[in-house]
């Protein structure tokens, strides 16, 4: 089972989730390149896009020999793994998209700002997004549209704010939000590859995600008739406040899709 986390975040987003699976599963869960505790020296000259970071991923998993596994993809985990997906189709057993998009129909208000960066990316335009990016700005990302707030541990939003604050590490995070444009731009290649491969795939949504909306979740139906939906009242870091609920659909449904114990 391979794990890919998204945006702000890294790894230590499925420290709950990991002990649920490993009973079953052996369960990788590696950081991208500028997250978490990743380091890529200077000398590579390593370019931070989507592109690179699938690359990078392919690159990891190659290495370690991953001849079939189920992939679990949250935000930024999405336009990644699939990049994965599209080129060794054939290793990808299942995948479990939470809160993970890969149609516009699921793109939500809350991306206005970062398209507006798209469309013209000046130096304005990218000031405003790194003011987004402060201590509060990423605990807003965890809260929002959770019910129950409170329930929030607040070791994920500070660790973020953290390794955000590396040297470097903002610029980093502001020309990833420029690129995710070509996410989009990719997404007709997506939806080819569920309509050719059509991987079971459980898009497990927090309904609340003012980023990823719940027709994004919907849309994966169109296009790939061993999909399944199921909504959970929360937001977007779903893991945060739903992590048994998660896990125990994931387990029912490889045993349902795979066959294999739960």
């Amino acid at each position: 089972m391979l794990l890919l986390h998204g945006f702000p975040t890294s790894s230590f987003q499925y420290r709950e989730l990991i002990p649920r699976l490993a009973d079953r599963y052996r369960v990788i869960a590696p950081d991208l390149p500028g997250f978490g505790f990743s380091i890529v020296p200077e000398t590579r000259a390593y370019r931070y896009s989507f592109d690179s970071l699938a690359e990078t991923m392919l690159d990891f998993t190659d290495a370690l020999n991953l001849k079939k596994y189920s992939m679990y993809v949250f935000d930024y985990g999405a336009p990644t793994g699939l990049r994965v997906a599209m080129r060794r189709p054939e290793r990808v057993t299942a995948i479990i998209s939470q809160n993970g998009n890969a149609y516009e129909e699921g793109l939500g208000d809350a991306w206005a700002p970062i398209q507006r960066y798209w469309r013209d990316p000046t130096a304005e335009n990218r000031e405003v997004l790194r003011q987004a990016l402060d201590p509060s700005g990423l605990r807003s990302q965890y809260t929002e549209g959770v019910p129950n707030p409170e329930r929030i541990s607040p070791e994920g939003y500070t660790l973020d704010a953290a390794m955000i604050a590396r040297p470097g590490n903002m610029e980093i995070q502001l020309d990833l939000f420029l690129d995710y444009a070509n996410n989009v731009k990719l997404y007709p290649a997506f939806h080819e590859y569920f309509r050719k491969w059509q991987p079971p795939l459980l898009a497990i949504w927090g309904k609340y995600d003012s980023f990823f909306i719940p027709a994004g979740a919907e849309s994966f139906l169109r296009d790939n008739s061993r999909a399944l939906v199921q909504f959970l009242d929360t937001g977007h870091f779903a893991l945060e406040t739903h992590v048994q609920e998660i896990s125990s659909a994931m387990r029912s449904f490889l045993q349902r899709t795979l066959g294999e114990a739960s």
